[in-house]
């Protein structure tokens, strides 16, 4: 399966490279159990009309119906090989949670899915000139490792213990991050948040009853296709309606989850993990203010992306967020860049180089060269981030920002957005935590509207896309 990443890979802000709003539902800082993808879809060509004629006829080996073709994705196929990988592992991994496991044709169908809207959204990224180089992707397992308290060898021993191998776990991460990559360009940087909705979500936080809280909840989602028809929404609704009622009369919720939901957590018993109030739609948390005791589900709930059903699993008081008297601000810009399929890490950072000379120089300016090379949203705003408030931005980031002198520009600074220069215009020190507090909910509110976006992106982009299932697999 899939493998969550412990890594702050961005899929929240791009404008800003925001430790708080990357990855918040996506990705958990679990290393789970994952599946080896082969290589070959193509069976073996048979010898030629007149030597079949003479040899008697060629039975059909186990490989070769295995390997067979699933389905097609745009130019590329998904092999049976490849499926039936997945779904072993899946099983594995679900077995290892304690959840009763679906039926395998259920359980088929929600793989496959997921399959095919993860090789269109690395086809994308390719498409787009994305391209994770091998150092980049070595640097990515060992901040993996790091983050996991643990080192490298060691996590390698422990994957390839769980029987997979680790050439197959680093493409796996390099599918992940590419597809972390083209989530930023398409979804997350085309997010704005207004400073009426900042104030809005303050008033509303200041208002909730349980703000100090924080709830784990189970998630099952049936999607709605793009321009879906009224018959094709009640079917939507038909099978989110037989979910509920199995769930009802005591059917295991993660087994459901499994069977019925599209969210991205359905593979995982459908658990979204220990979230903040704030940093969960309004729409669920009216919901799940409806449940009167834990191991409760709400009714349906329609949104825009589909029908869904929460169960609470847990609540838990949250630390009381400390007041901070004073504390360093500092107004930052950057320009950012990345490696692609033309330039490799190294070519990157040459050409950050030569522009930080440009500026030095004083033969073009810091805001020019943003605006016409960094990959950030925020190059139109000639890389400005605004006012950074310490922990808001990734450690690498933030130490390298700390030691510049004012209007001085470090040298490339890689983080797992790619490689930045920085440069610090302002420094100030603040009184009071309003600002941060402003900073957080602009956050969770980018995080919020992130979500429903890409929900939104995903349903278009498979909806749009050619799909077709070989007659068995339909």
């Amino acid at each position: 399966m899939r493998h969550n990443l412990p890594m702050k890979l961005s899929n929240r802000s791009t404008t800003l490279p925001c430790v708080s709003a990357l990855f918040a539902l996506l990705l958990s800082t679990a290393v789970n159990a994952q599946v080896a993808q082969t290589a070959s879809p193509t069976a073996p060509i048979q010898d030629a009309l007149a030597q079949s004629i003479k040899a008697p006829v060629k039975k059909t080996t186990r490989n070769e119906v295995v390997n067979s073709i699933a389905v097609v994705v745009g130019d590329e196929v998904i092999t049976k090989m490849e499926l039936n990988d997945r779904i072993n592992s899946i099983e594995r991994n679900l077995k290892a949670q304690g959840t009763a496991l679906p039926a395998r044709d259920e359980l088929q169908k929600q793989i496959l899915e997921r399959m095919i809207i993860d090789r269109l959204q690395i086809q994308m990224a390719k498409e787009n000139g994305m391209r994770i180089d091998d150092i980049q992707l070595d640097r990515a397992l060992q901040r993996m490792a790091e983050q996991n308290k643990t080192s490298l060898q060691e996590m390698r021993n422990q994957i390839e213990k769980d029987g997979t191998s680790f050439g197959a776990f680093r493409e796996e991460i390099r599918d992940d991050i590419m597809i972390q990559r083209v989530r930023e360009r398409e979804v997350d940087s085309k997010i704005q948040v207004s400073e009426l909705e900042v104030d809005n979500f303050l008033a509303a936080q200041e208002a909730a009853p349980n703000k100090n809280q924080e709830i784990n909840l189970g998630h099952i989602m049936v999607r709605i296709p793009e321009n879906a028809t009224p018959e094709a929404i009640a079917k939507s609704n038909a099978r989110a309606q037989e979910a509920y009622k199995k769930l009802r009369i005591g059917e295991d919720f993660a087994k459901l989850a499994a069977t019925y939901s599209d969210a991205s957590e359905a593979l995982k018993g459908g658990e979204v993990g220990w979230k903040d109030q704030k940093a969960i739609p309004p729409l669920f948390i009216d919901a799940v203010n409806k449940i009167s005791f834990v191991g409760g589900i709400s009714e349906i709930v329609r949104s825009p992306s589909g029908f869904h059903i929460l169960k609470l699993l847990g609540k838990r008081d949250k630390a009381p967020e400390v007041v901070v008297n004073t504390v360093q601000q500092s107004n930052v810009r950057h320009i950012l860049m990345r490696a692609t399929q033309v330039l490799t890490a190294a070519q990157v950072k040459s050409t950050l180089l030569e522009l930080k000379q440009k500026i030095t120089n004083k033969t073009a300016t810091f805001e020019e060269l943003a605006k016409t090379n960094s990959v950030d949203s925020s190059a139109a705003k000639g890389g400005e981030l605004g006012w950074i408030h310490p922990g808001d931005t990734f450690p690498e980031f933030e130490t390298v920002m700390n030691k510049l002198a004012l209007n001085e520009v470090s040298d490339p600074v890689e983080t797992q957005l790619g490689f930045h220069l920085i440069q610090v215009l302002e420094r100030k020190m603040t009184e009071d935590n309003k600002e941060k507090q402003r900073t957080d909910a602009r956050q969770a509110v980018r995080s919020r509207k992130s979500e429903e976006a890409l929900q939104t992106w995903l349903r278009q982009l498979r909806d749009g896309a050619y799909v077709e299932f070989r007659e068995d697999q339909k």
